[in-house]
C-alpha cells in the first residue's frame, strides 16, 4: 500500500481540529443530555467534515508527485534497489504511463536535473 504522507499529514491535523469543534457543540447542547448531545454533535461533525475530507483524499493539488518502490532495476544502470520515478509535477505528467521507469537514487538525481533542464519544475 502506497502512502501519501501529505495527504495523511492532513487528515490527522484535520482530525486534531475536529475536537475542539465537536466539544463546543456538546458544551452548547449539554442540556439535552449526553446522549443527544453526542448524536447531534457527531452529525455536526459528519456534515462539516465530510467535505474536507473529500478533499483531502480527492484533490490533485494533493496528489504524490513521486513513486517509490523498493527492489526495482534502475531503468539506467540495472542495480536491482530503492526505485523512484516523477509521477507529475508542473508541465508533466505521466500518470497513466503504461510502463513506468523507475530509477536508483544516483540515476534518479541525473534524471530530474535533466528534466529541470527541459523546464519541468519539481
Amino acid at each position: 500500500m502506497d502512502v501519501n504522507f501529505k495527504r495523511y499529514g492532513l487528515y490527522l491535523v484535520r482530525w486534531q481540529l475536529s475536537t475542539p469543534i465537536l466539544a463546543g457543540v456538546l458544551a452548547l447542547l449539554g442540556g439535552l443530555g449526553a446522549l443527544a448531545a453526542t448524536i447531534i454533535a457527531n452529525l455536526v461533525g459528519g456534515l462539516i467534515f465530510f467535505w474536507v475530507d473529500r478533499f483531502i483524499f480527492t484533490s490533485e493539488t494533493l496528489a504524490a508527485q513521486w513513486e517509490v518502490k523498493e527492489e526495482v532495476r534502475c531503468v539506467d544502470c540495472g542495480t536491482v534497489a530503492r526505485g523512484y520515478r516523477l509521477v507529475r509535477a508542473k508541465n508533466y505528467d505521466r500518470t497513466n504511463d503504461p510502463a513506468p521507469e523507475f530509477r536508483c537514487e544516483a540515476c534518479s538525481r541525473k534524471k530530474s536535473e535533466e528534466l529541470k533542464k527541459r523546464g519541468v519544475r519539481h
